[in-house]
């Protein structure tokens, strides 16, 4: 009988378990401890439950696409393959996915970016600013194509004929739309001369307006020196964005009555 060397034999077991069809593609369910989100971008946990526990590790370019932030004590679901850690000589799951069980992904990073934004205070009535009862230009951030953009151009033609529109057209929806919209909100205060900030969308899904809870977009809304009208989506949706901005009017028929102002033109930049 051969003798094997350490390394030898630790090699061998990690090709059984990387050729084992079963373990190269599985899902498991478990409790999440001693979680550490290093500072490489690598999250490192252990799932256990009452009888086991199995060391996980999901690497920087899977863990950036969570929509929400593992916590200690939350149940999980996890997709992955199971391999061995020569140095260590422990095998563990290599996390591909995760999800919490019994509750969305979304409505977590919804809740856990509500309790973020208003312990920051950026929900206190006390930073919210009236709006200007005679604005002369309007500024809105929105998608140029599709209603919701035609139905804002149309009730502000209607109702305030005199008002000048700057429409900073944008994406609403995708990975590039937070960082899209926030820079138009910045832009839109570098212009110098807008009184009032519409920034919007039509109505969809949680998903589809997601962009409108991120971090990156409460925040552009907070530190806008224009006061900030959100016009996200339909009566029912809320988002973070409604929660940060100086007046939450899902329609522009929703503005207050008494906002009269004195659309000549409609500028695009």
């Amino acid at each position: 009988m051969p003798v094997l060397s350490v390394s030898d034999l630790t090699r061998y077991i990690k090709e059984m378990l990387e050729s084992d069809h079963l373990l190269a593609g599985l899902w498991v369910k478990g409790e999440i401890s001693n979680l550490k989100l290093h500072s490489s971008g690598h999250i490192y946990l252990t799932l256990k439950d009452k009888e086991a526990c199995l060391k996980t590790v999901m690497f920087r370019s899977r863990g950036r696409r969570l929509m929400f932030r593992p916590e200690n004590g939350m149940s999980v679901i996890v997709r992955g393959y199971i391999s061995l850690y020569e140095r260590d000589g422990t095998y563990q799951l290599y996390a591909e996915e995760m999800e919490p069980e019994g509750i969305g992904a979304l409505y977590i990073a919804f809740e856990q970016m509500k309790q973020k934004l208003a312990a920051q205070g950026l929900f206190d009535q006390g930073r919210k600013r009236p709006l200007p009862p005679y604005p002369k230009v309007l500024g809105i951030v929105t998608s140029p194509t599709g209603a919701a953009v035609q139905d804002m151009l149309n009730i502000v033609r209607r109702r305030w004929p005199n008002l000048e529109i700057i429409l900073a057209p944008v994406l609403v929806q995708g990975e590039a739309a937070p960082s899209d919209i926030a820079r138009a909100i910045r832009q839109m205060n570098s212009l110098g001369r807008i009184d009032v900030l519409v920034v919007g969308r039509g109505g969809g899904s949680l998903e589809e307006l997601w962009a409108f809870n991120t971090e990156e977009v409460a925040l552009a809304i907070a530190e806008s020196e224009i006061p900030v009208v959100s016009a996200v989506g339909h009566e029912t949706d809320f988002t973070i964005a409604d929660m940060v901005a100086d007046l939450r009017a899902p329609t522009l028929r929703q503005l207050p009555s008494w906002w009269c102002p004195t659309v000549e033109r409609c500028t695009v930049i």
